[in-house]
Parts: structure tokens; C-alpha cells; sequence
């Protein structure tokens, strides 16, 4: 590449190449670095999600308290974010309004290797679920944004070589 001119410069200084607008700032890179969250699209896909549910929040509290489909909903999404593991408690419709992409990242199976101590660092658990040492139930995962439900979290094992 060619020097760039004195006036080229210039303008190049009021540009920030490293962050964009449509990024989020550097709390994705920060979300990402901290759950070792490989692909961009996995951090998009949980930010969707994150969104239609406080979308749909949102719609369920515009509704009337009183209302019967309210409450069947409101219970059904409670539930269902309470299985999944990323809500702490089935209460109210407040815990799922504050859903952020870190509590689904919490639910992945690396994130969950560590927490159950089967790793010791989450680099170190993507290595293992990549090689094909752990198991969920009877089936081997090699994905590590796998999300394990509260169900699922009592089936996490190690493959019988590793664990000696």
C-alpha cells in the first residue's frame, strides 16, 4: 500500500476503524472473551433471543393482569426460560425483561465443564468437548455452544480415559 498523503491522514483521524456503531461496543468482545464464545453468530443468535423474549415480555405486560391468556403465557415462558437455566427463579415477568446474552452463555456446555470442575479454564473445556471426550446423556457432543437445561446438567460426564 501506497503512503497516504498529508491530507489523507487527516481524514482518516476522525474515522475509528476498531468500533463501529452497529456493534455494541465492546461489551460483545468482552461477553465473547469472557465464555470463550468463538463465532459471532452464536453471540448474535443469544442477542436475538434475548430480544424476542423482551419483546414478548413487553406484549404480556401491556396485557390486562387479569387476563387468563396473560397468565397462561406468563406462566409458560417462565417455565420455559427456568428449565433452560437462564432465569434463577420462576417469580415474575421482571427476570425475563433483564435476560442478557451472558445468562445464556452461562447454559454452554464449556461454561457448565467448568463450573462442574470437569476444566479448569474454559479454553481448556472447548479442547475436550472439540476432541469428543464428553458425553451428555448417552450422546457424545462436540459442540461447544451446546446449551445444557437444568435436566441435562446431571448427565454432563468425561469420557472414561480422561477421568484417570
Amino acid at each position: 500500500m501506497r503512503k497516504l498523503k498529508f491530507h489523507e491522514k487527516k481524514l482518516l483521524k476522525k474515522v475509528n476503524f476498531l468500533e463501529w456503531k452497529r456493534e455494541g461496543g465492546h461489551r460483545e468482545a468482552h461477553v465473547m472473551h469472557r465464555y470463550h464464545v468463538t463465532g459471532r453468530d452464536d453471540y448474535k443468535k443469544y442477542s436475538g433471543l434475548c430480544r424476542m423474549v423482551q419483546k414478548l415480555v413487553n406484549i404480556l405486560k401491556q396485557m390486562d393482569p387479569r387476563d387468563p391468556f396473560r397468565i397462561e403465557m406468563t406462566d409458560m415462558l417462565l417455565e420455559k426460560l427456568y428449565n433452560i437455566g437462564v432465569i434463577p427463579t420462576r417469580k415474575s415477568l421482571a427476570l425475563c425483561d433483564r435476560l442478557a446474552v451472558s445468562s445464556f452463555c452461562r447454559r454452554r456446555l464449556s461454561t457448565v465443564l467448568v463450573r462442574l470442575k470437569f476444566a479448569e479454564h474454559l479454553k481448556e473445556a472447548v479442547t475436550y468437548i472439540e476432541q469428543g471426550h464428553i458425553r451428555v446423556g448417552p450422546d457424545t457432543v462436540t459442540d461447544p455452544a451446546f446449551l445444557v437445561t437444568r435436566n441435562l446438567e446431571d448427565f454432563v460426564t468425561m469420557g472414561r480415559f480422561i477421568q484417570d
